[in-house]
């Protein structure tokens, strides 16, 4: 049995050219320590209901990991599309739920009409508040020097010298290592701290190109509102349950999983030379097979200007790794997510 997401729109891959991630910055990602500010919004849940309501909301087990669990979810609609993807943290009785920003409006809307308040509250928006993401293999290291205390992978807890901040530290395969999140007015004084413990204090490029290089979805690129979360690989990313009880889209994802499969599933590329802007389909043997949704250059070497092209695309299953399509205009090898490093050649 499959199941068919619908039709596939084709809007702009996202973009990072070559100004956005320099050699520097390239190579803290790999070998230090990264810091930047995510473009998220933090919604916060609180009472004795709140586990219970996001149980039977989102498509990762919420209960079972116990207070202090930091874990990756998502939230569907009734027929199984994803609405927003993001990262759940629990602290005794509040819950808090970091989604993109351009999400958070509609996340916010569905909690509303969903959660009874006698079960759970649903604060305010909070536009004070700052999302800190560090990335890199000297992450947790670098937090210890700053005077951090992170917690074990899967888990959150409160800052020991301010409770107002927040610190949660990511499972693999994440995109990031860890997460703080802290009032827009400390997030200067934070970053200062783990800069000055060795961090590379980057923008939104590095996020993105560390997200790219994991084969983490972003919603607008990889996910729109007829994405199923098996074809942006969720499960494999630990963001679905499949032994946990009934929740909003369950009954679409159970059966892909148990007897079926989705249609098309996201890749990565490696291009041979600049993909073309605009709009990005994928043709494997002149046939129309997906299209690209993300697309980044990554530095390579040491040699000044040295690097390639990369990219991520939703294309039918039956377009496997090692197989070399046309996408946004050249050739690109097909490739399996996350990349490896080094890169190897397209073609």
């Amino acid at each position: 049995m499959t199941e068919s997401a619908g039709p596939v729109a084709s809007p702009e891959p996202f973009r990072l050219g070559p100004d956005a991630v320099t050699p520097s910055l390239f190579n803290a990602l790999q070998t230090g320590v990264v810091i930047a500010r995510a473009d998220a919004t933090v919604i916060t849940l609180s009472g004795g209901g709140a586990v219970a309501a996001l149980q039977g909301l989102l498509t990762n087990d919420v209960e079972k990991p116990g207070d202090g669990a930091f874990l990756y979810a998502a939230l569907l609609t009734p027929k199984g599309l994803m609405i927003a993807d993001g990262w759940l943290g629990r602290r005794s009785a509040t819950v808090t739920f970091t989604v993109p920003a351009e999400a958070g409006p509609r996340v916010r809307a569905v909690f509303t009409r969903s959660i009874p308040p006698k079960m759970a509250r649903l604060a305010d928006p909070a536009p004070d508040l700052a999302v800190l993401r560090l990335v890199g293999p000297q992450a947790v290291p670098a937090a210890q020097a700053a005077g951090f205390a992170p917690p074990a992978a899967g888990h959150v807890t409160g800052a020991r010298d301010n409770p107002r901040w927040e610190i949660a530290r990511a499972p693999d395969p994440a995109a990031f290592t860890l997460q703080i999140i802290a009032p827009v007015s400390d997030a200067a004084a934070i970053t200062q701290r783990i800069v000055t413990a060795g961090a590379y204090d980057g923008g939104p490029a590095a996020l993105e190109c560390a997200r790219i290089l994991s084969g983490w979805p972003r919603l607008g690129a990889e996910v729109d509102d007829k994405t199923i979360p098996q074809e942006v690989l969720l499960d494999e990313l630990g963001g679905v349950s499949y032994t946990k009880g009934c929740y909003t889209g369950q009954e679409t994802v159970s059966r892909l999983h148990f007897r079926g499969h989705v249609n098309r599933l996201l890749r990565g590329l490696l291009f041979d030379g600049e993909p073309a802007a605009g709009a990005a389909p994928v043709l494997y043997l002149d046939k129309d097979a997906g299209r690209v949704t993300s697309v980044a250059w990554i530095p390579e070497g040491r040699v000044a200007g040295g690097g390639r092209w990369i990219g991520t695309a939703m294309v039918r299953r039956e377009v496997e790794p090692g197989m070399v399509v046309r996408a946004a205009g050249r050739d690109a090898r097909v490739v399996s997510l996350p990349f490896t490093l080094p890169f190897t050649a397209p073609a």
